[in-house]
């Protein structure tokens, strides 16, 4: 029955097949007719044919070149070739054997070859030859030249210049610019694409009468300082990161606080923090200094952007884990190519790359940086009071030790000792089959990373313990690694370097509380059994105990020990309050267990010395062991009131700086060069090790990096360094395609060759200028392109069948809504919107048929809470149908571009998902329930207003009456009261509002 009553409502799919169809026809029509340009430009008219038709087999790629030709190069492309022909003679096109090969009707003879069904046009032909009569002039791919000033950018307003730049072209094609939007539509369009919301209905009459010259610059700044900007332009950029809170795969494990980096967005984009800034906390926030603080709440927001790198999809129990390995890192690298230089990068892996001059070794130059970078819980609260905390610690500690050393006189039967020094690489004779991979008993950390502030920056080696009862000096502590430094509860992680495994065991001695030791096999993390279970082992004795790690069936593995005073509990770290850990040494050994010693060199150093070495943390563990003998037999002071009240003062600072919320986020490992991977085989590695590069077959200028760090740093350096022209052209193209629904260059993902060509390529140039002109102001971007006449034209008219595709902007181009967009717009028509922020997600609703691993054990609500969908769970093996329905990206890759389908799946959600009904019944009761609509008109105005910012026309209205008249005699049989009635047929118009075009359309 609704079938028939909305019948009159979808005629979309044969209107747009129809146009598509004609769209075609016309192209090709165009193409055909098409004059040769005056001048043949290389980038823009030459490079696409031999891009699309010939680099397969004569590109950058040595592995598939054929005949010895290459024709990205102009040295290779006028070389002398083996059969003694030149493929280009410049200037001379009867002289080019490449003309010979692209005009021959023989089959066995014309390039392309006929199986590659890549024929050239008669046109393309045209352009070619051409092109070698002008002498064949190569150029730089334009995306790596750096933007040119337009000389003919006058001194106007900023959206001046680009309308002047857009209207050039205009002219140029002889095309009609439609005219200016009406008010009604011109609201809805702004507050769409800033807030990814509607407009409020009170603001939408204040607009349609404001008659000030202001007024749309003053909606403008309104809708920018809106809350809800954050929200919109945050999922833009979730689309690029492969934003998801769950990994996916057999279980669907949570990525842990993957909700705070979807906040850490929404405030970064209302706070307009500068893009650089984003993207230097997205690649290094973990190594920014300083970092940038919240100032509500002093959190260190850029550790949370180094999120970008954990929202990767995750393996449960790999077989082979190296493979693994090399999937997560190659991922890292697609989606860092791609979201900030618009690259391919990934494509180099297996070979060098088919089209750009990216070679394999920039893809492992790129592989040891990320390789060299380390996933790990981070803490999350207030970073510069813990700073601030530990460091009033560390100035109390010191002052101890000094009060103590003041009151110690120098012993007069001797002043001199026997001191062995620490020697982490021998062993006793009889202990070969053990090697030493950490001997924390003297005073540093062996070499190992200690992340985080509950290890300090050495062992506790000569911390005064104090007795609980007497209140005096009991002992200075041996040598061990410690995570009470400064209390218990505190975060911190002590990582070795990484090594390959030779030996069956691997044994750490350590003790603890709901701690943790970690065997972390090729920076694999989701370790669980039924394969890597052993790997993770707990640590709950506050007694010393030797842990054993059998690694006798991964001799080879590249791995490194993580010692942790929490632990992983299904993939989420976790710290209670009083949870340490301490490690004395760590081995590694084929069969029995040994302690290490200390080696047999003898230093004698005067008592003097040794105190003196204790104040300054210097001492070797045999002169704290020489102190401790004179405390014990009482030689030295043991009552220190002072020191003991100032250990009391350090403790209870201590108390104020425990950890107990974290997220995944990365850290600095130790840096390392990568392999070439054969034919991208990880099994088959190059024996050469290639350094650690930026992309250097693009930015020639740099130097390998052959630091300790990952070259995180200096990759970031290199992408926003002022000669590289592609980090502000991707991202002003980025902001241009939500602005406008089509970036100027369309592949918003691939500047590359194989790219689309910018149509208003001058246009890219100023705005990339501009944009760092401006201090990388996202804001002020976006500001100054709705402030444009472009935008602000009608979609109706402009030259519609010159330009089809509305490639050059002679009207505003009519452009669905996302799929966050149409529901939030259901919810805030219906009246039932949540406008809350942040927080932890929504769970997702889940149907009958939504089933498999890792199904959560409880459905989220039918209508999400009424929360905006930025806020709705993202869970990788079971995502919102509504969301999946309209096109939100699959998390896998760099989607910054959507794809923008018209299926029957679409129409039949909105007609038939009880989330939409009940949505339409709420707000069938909201124009009931509103006294101030009493007839039946009043209510159809307030429902236009509510679903697409306007009034309705009057045929609209004469349909609207007809329809709720005829429906409530339809469904009279349905409704025992009037009002129940009322109520059903209302909520079938408010329904079928909910299935026409001009809702879900921007128009």
């Amino acid at each position: 029955m609704l079938m028939l009553i909305w019948r009159g409502c979808f005629y979309l799919l044969p209107a747009f097949f129809v146009m598509l169809v004609f769209s075609v026809l016309l192209s090709c029509n165009q193409e055909s007719n098409q004059a040769l340009p005056a001048q043949v430009d290389f980038n823009f008219h030459i490079k696409p044919i031999l891009v699309q038709k010939c680099y397969l087999c004569h590109g950058p790629d040595p592995s598939s070149r054929e005949a010895g030709l290459r024709l990205d190069l102009k040295e290779g492309a006028t070389m002398r070739l083996e059969s003694g022909n030149t493929a280009i003679v410049p200037a001379a096109v009867h002289q080019s054997a490449l003309i010979d090969r692209i005009t021959s009707d023989d089959p066995e003879v014309v390039m392309p070859p006929p199986s590659l069904k890549q024929d050239l046009s008669d046109y393309e032909v045209a352009l070619i030859k051409k092109w070698i009569e002008e002498g064949a002039e190569y150029e730089p791919h334009w995306a790596f030249m750096p933007p040119e000033t337009n000389k003919k950018v006058g001194k106007g307003d900023f959206s001046e210049q680009i309308d002047a730049l857009i209207n050039e072209k205009i002219d140029e094609k002889g095309l009609e610019i439609s005219g200016k939007a009406d008010k009604y539509q011109l609201i809805r369009r702004l507050s769409f694409v800033l807030t990814g919301l509607p407009p409020d209905i009170e603001r939408v009459k204040q607009f349609v009468v404001d008659e000030r010259p202001e007024a749309y610059t003053a909606l403008v700044d309104e809708y920018l300082n809106h809350p809800a900007f954050g929200e919109k332009w945050a999922s833009h950029w979730m689309d690029v990161v492969r934003y998801a809170e769950t990994k996916g795969h057999e279980f669907d494990y949570q990525i842990q606080g993957a909700w705070r980096f979807r906040d850490y967005l929404i405030r970064a984009f209302n706070q307009d923090v500068p893009y650089d800034q984003l993207l230097k906390e997205q690649l290094m926030g973990d190594i920014l200094s300083p970092p940038r603080e919240n100032p509500v709440s002093g959190e260190n927001e850029s550790s949370l952007g180094t999120m970008f790198f954990t929202m990767s999809e995750g393996t449960h129990s790999p077989v082979d884990i190296k493979k693994d390995e090399a999937d997560r890192i190659d991922n890292m690298i697609d989606v860092v190519g791609k979201s900030f230089q618009g690259l391919t990068v990934a494509c180099a892996k297996c070979h060098d790359h088919k089209f750009d001059p990216i070679p394999t070794a920039d893809y492992y130059g790129l592989y040891g940086m990320l390789g060299s970078t380390r996933f790990s819980p981070l803490p999350v609260g207030n970073a510069q009071i813990k700073f601030n905390t530990v460091s009033k610690a560390t100035e109390l500690k010191r002052k101890i030790k000094s009060l103590m050393a003041k009151e110690w006189a120098v012993p007069t039967d001797v002043d001199s000792i026997p001191v062995r020094f620490v020697n982490i690489k021998t062993v006793p004779e009889s202990a070969k089959t053990v090697d030493v991979i950490a001997d924390f008993r003297g005073l540093n950390l062996q070499g190992w990373k200690a992340d985080g502030l509950a290890f300090g920056a050495s062992t506790a080696l000569g911390e005064p313990i104090f007795s609980s009862t007497s209140k005096t000096l009991k002992a200075l502590s041996p040598g061990f690694a410690s995570s009470q430094q400064f209390g218990r509860g505190i975060w911190g992680a002590l990582r070795s370097p990484d090594f390959t495994v030779d030996k069956n065991f691997i044994g750490v001695k350590a003790r603890g509380k709901g701690a943790s030791i970690r065997i972390v096999m090729e920076n694999f993390q989701l370790i669980s059994y039924p394969i890597y279970g052993g790997l993770d082992q707990k640590v709950n004795d506050e007694v010393w105990q030797n842990y054993t790690f059998d690694l006798s069936a991964w001799k080879g593995r590249k791995v490194y020990i993580e010692i942790l005073p929490g632990s992983f509990v299904r993939h989420q770290y976790i710290q209670k309050e009083d949870a340490y850990i301490e490690a004395e040494y760590a081995i590694s050994f084929n069969e029995v267990w040994q302690t290490p010693e200390l080696n047999d060199s003898e230093t004698e150093v005067p008592f003097s010395q040794a105190v003196k070495h204790w104040v300054n943390g210097e001492s070797s563990a045999k002169e704290i062991a020489f102190l401790n003998e004179k405390i014990t037999k009482g030689k030295l002071k043991k009552d220190f009131p002072s020191a003991l009240a100032l250990k009391m003062e350090c403790d209870s600072l201590g108390r104020l700086v425990k950890d107990s919320v974290f997220i995944q986020g990365v850290t600095e490992g130790f840096g390392g060069e990568s392999s070439i991977f054969i034919r991208g085989n990880h099994s088959d590695p190059s024996k050469e090790k290639v350094p650690r590069i930026f992309l250097s077959g693009i930015f020639e200028s740099q130097q390998p990096y052959r630091g300790k760090g990952s070259g995180r740093q200096q990759m970031v350096e290199m992408m926003l360094a002022s000669d590289n022209p592609l980090t502000s052209r991707v991202m002003v193209n980025r902001i241009w395609h939500h602005v406008f629904g089509k970036g100027l260059v369309e592949t918003v993902d691939n500047f590359g060759l194989q790219g689309k060509l910018p149509t208003h390529p001058e246009l890219l140039d100023y705005l990339a200028l501009a944009f760092v002109q401006n201090s990388w102001s996202i804001k002020t971007m976006i500001k100054n392109m709705v402030l444009t006449q472009a935008f602000q034209r009608s979609t109706y008219v402009g030259s519609m069948a010159m330009d089809p595709d509305n490639l050059y902007l002679s009207r505003y181009s009519i452009r669905r809504l996302e799929a966050e967009g149409i529901r939030d717009a259901v919810l805030k028509a219906a009246g039932t919107l949540d406008r809350t922020m942040f927080g932890k997600p929504v769970p997702v609703h889940l149907t009958d048929f939504m089933q498999g691993r890792g199904r959560p054990g409880d459905s989220g609500p039918l209508d999400g809470n009424g929360r905006r969908s930025v806020y709705l769970e993202v869970r990788r093996n079971f995502l919102d149908r509504m969301m999946t329905a309209f096109d939100r990206p699959t998390p896998f890759t760099t989607f910054g571009k959507r794809d923008v389908t018209n299926v029957p799946a679409q129409s039949l959600f909105l007609m038939n998902d009880p989330f939409i009904a009940e949505q339409a019944n709420h707000m069938a009761i909201k124009l009931l329930n509103n006294r101030d609509l009493i007839k039946d008109e009043d209510k159809i105005n307030d429902a236009y207003l509510r679903a697409f910012a306007r009034l309705p026309s009057a045929d609209e209205m004469s349909k609207g009456l007809a329809f709720v008249n005829k429906t409530k005699i339809q469904l009279s049989s349905h409704a025992q009261t009037d009002k129940d009635l009322d109520v059903l047929a209302w909520k079938e118009y408010c329904h079928a509002l909910f299935n026409m075009k001009s809702f879900i359309y921007l128009m």
